[in-house]
């Protein structure tokens, strides 16, 4: 498609450039940490529930303080399968 584009000033064809494809923590070829291809609402099903929880238990005002310890932990294991939390 672009073989044939020539710079503006010359003839010597412009470059191609060349696009890294972007990084999926889903895709196992890019993710070694992942290798299963978990999304992430279904990685760290565990902890998931527990922060879940711990929300749905405390009302708003007391639940960042109370839940942080549970929160902390969900977000180690996302981490660990490779997700930029």
């Amino acid at each position: 498609m672009f073989e044939r584009l020539t710079n503006w000033w010359g003839g010597s064809p412009a470059p191609i450039p060349v696009l890294e494809p972007k990084f999926d923590p889903t895709d196992p070829k890019m993710n070694p940490l992942n290798p299963k291809g978990l999304k992430p609402c279904c990685a760290c099903p565990e902890t998931k529930s527990l922060r879940d929880d711990c929300f749905l238990r405390y009302e708003a005002t007391e639940a960042d303080e109370k839940c942080q310890e549970v929160v902390q932990k969900h977000i180690a294991c996302m981490r660990s399968y490779g997700f930029k939390i």
